[in-house]
């Protein structure tokens, strides 16, 4: 009898096991399991995913982070069924239970929208330019139901406003082009929200965005968690937004999951070797306790006094004033690092000293040329001492030419080679001094990874040995591990070359690693300039201080004090 009860206690523990295993799997908003995925290639299978296994529940962000080429992205990919013809995918990935692997793709397009939504990294290819905004969320919501065109809208109008666009009611009628791009990043994850879906997949949603619109993007991922109860994949390279938004971190790395732990336990207690390189290339804020040369009144490179520039209106409208009454130089050897959010003029200002941009007022001094009213044929020798760094390589080299040919060029325009076998010998001198293999030269720029062609950028700029070096935003859009090798490659060139340079940047921390000296923006006029340890130190101006509280930082504790900063400046509390 006692050996029955026995037998029948073990059955009901089971029983109950089974049971508690069961409810938590329904917990699961989305269940992957030992996931495979090759790609076939003319080169032979490549393993992109190998073995991975991960979930998420309801109202958790787990976030996967890893350089390029990890797989995060075809892991994410996969759970909306957007693997191309080429992939081939095995194991599971469960999601609210219907594995996405096995189910036709009729059950996949009728998945997508209403249990699992994806916000795309660039809203401007993700939305279409011929169509309102409340067209396109309408499009998606009729898609997947009997709903009028009345209420469709209503519903456009709604989920605008929940998402923090101003006047929903009219702006549901503009078109993409007319939206900022934070807006823009807002209209995309309305349209991910509309049908309710159970899980959100975004992959790098804040990657082309300034550090303050990052910010008001971040805090509205976590109101879909906290609000709408969704559970979101976030795939990301940058760790400070991890420490801002994740409940759990998967780490990737060669296509497998090195490291999985709750944020605070990742960021406090790495265990892999790989997530701790990760975590040790993150540039931060603590200043650098540098001290700027004093400056050389008899090397200075670049002089504005009083600069403005204005872009002149159409049909009749006023102009618009892009940059007003700026001060600052830069002498020869020094780096100056401008920092400001879209629109506030610092690329404006790096185009105009570079003789792209017409200067307008005020006094520009260029190489000791002065830039309002010159004329080219006075400043085209000077160009040559000039070398500009662009923010994407991959559309500023040729696609046609080799990198070699690429970087050939500055030597071949201003004649200081034939043609691009001539350059060769100078191309790979420069090739080695930006730690690139001579044997790249012979490939094309789209066989680079992006940190090698950022790379390639640099050698070209540095080809004809310029006096003046304009970086504009040359690591915004690398991997964390990506971007520190190349700002310490940038720091021992300019060490070594003497280089006067302007670097700049949406990111004070990058600045922060190379500037000596750091002037920041704000609506074309420059509120605040000095030493790093002065600006970064002891902020003067609030709209300094709220750039500095919106730079997330790789600590979840420090970054939860941040936001609440953040919030005060703000006046959200």
């Amino acid at each position: 009898m006692s050996d029955a009860r026995n037998a029948g206690d073990g059955r009901n523990a089971s029983n109950a096991g089974d049971a508690r295993r069961i409810d938590d799997d329904r917990l699961k908003a989305v269940d992957i399991r030992d996931l495979e995925v090759t790609f076939a290639t003319d080169g032979g299978d490549v393993r992109a995913v190998q073995g991975v296994t991960l979930d998420v529940r309801a109202g958790e962000v787990l976030a996967i982070v890893g350089e390029s080429g990890s797989g995060k992205t075809v892991t994410a990919k996969t759970i909306l069924g957007l693997l191309p013809e080429t992939a081939v995918a095995s194991g599971a990935v469960l999601l609210t239970g219907e594995d996405v692997l096995s189910v036709g793709p009729k059950r996949v397009r009728e998945l997508r929208g209403t249990d699992v939504a994806m916000v795309f990294q660039e809203p401007s290819t993700a939305l279409n330019p011929v169509f309102t905004v409340g067209w396109q969320i309408a499009e998606g919501i009729r898609a997947h139901g009997k709903v009028s065109k009345k209420e469709a809208r209503k519903r456009a109008i709604d989920i605008l406003g929940r998402v923090g666009i101003p006047d929903p009611e009219t702006r549901v009628d503009y078109y993409p082009h007319q939206f900022s791009g934070g807006q823009k990043q807002r209209v995309v994850i309305a349209m991910a929200l509309v049908l309710n879906p159970s899980v959100i997949v975004a992959d790098e949603p804040t990657t082309a965005l300034d550090v303050t619109v990052q910010a008001e993007i971040l805090d509205l991922l976590r109101r879909c968690r906290d609000e709408f109860g969704a559970a979101i994949v976030l795939i990301t390279h940058n760790m400070g937004v991890v420490a801002d938004l994740a409940d759990r971190v998967a780490v990737m790395y060669l296509g497998k999951v090195v490291e999985q732990a709750d944020s605070r336990t990742l960021f406090a207690s790495p265990q892999d070797d790989y997530t701790k390189r990760l975590l040790g290339s993150v540039p931060t804020l603590i200043p650098r306790g540098h001290q700027a040369a004093p400056l050389d009144t008899d090397e200075v490179v670049v002089r504005a006094r009083g600069l403005e520039i204005e872009y002149p209106g159409r049909l009749g409208r006023g102009g618009f004033r892009a940059v007003k009454g700026v001060d600052f130089t830069i002498a020869r050897g020094q780096v100056l690092g401008l920092v400001g959010e879209s629109g506030s003029g610092k690329t404006t200002i790096g185009r105009a000293i570079a003789g792209l941009t017409r200067v307008t007022g005020g006094s520009l001094e260029v190489l000791g040329i002065e830039m309002n009213g010159v004329r080219e044929r006075d400043f085209k020798p000077k160009r040559a001492d000039i070398g500009f760094v662009f923010q994407d390589p991959a559309s500023s080299f040729n696609p046609l030419l080799t990198i070699a040919e690429c970087v050939a060029e500055p030597l071949i325009v201003h004649g200081r080679a034939r043609d691009a076998r001539a350059a060769r010998s100078r191309v790979d001198e420069l090739m080695e001094a930006v730690q690139l293999p001579k044997a790249f030269g012979d490939r094309y720029p789209h066989e680079l990874s992006g940190g090698q062609r950022q790379r390639a950028s640099l050698a070209r700029s540095l080809a004809l040995e310029p006096s003046l070096l304009i970086a504009d935003e040359p690591t915004s859009a690398l991997d964390v591990s990506v971007q520190a090798r190349v700002l310490e490659l940038f720091a021992e060139l300019q060490k070594d070359l003497g280089f006067a340079a302007l670097f700049i940047s949406h990111d004070l921390a990058v600045v922060n690693m190379l500037a000596d000296r750091i002037g920041v923006l704000f609506h074309g006029d420059l509120i605040e300039s000095g030493p790093n340890d002065q600006v970064l130190g002891a902020p003067q101006h609030d709209y300094t201080k709220r750039l500095l509280a919106s730079l997330p930082v790789p600590d979840p504790v420090e970054q939860e004090s941040r936001r609440e900063a953040l919030a005060l400046l703000d006046g959200r509390r």
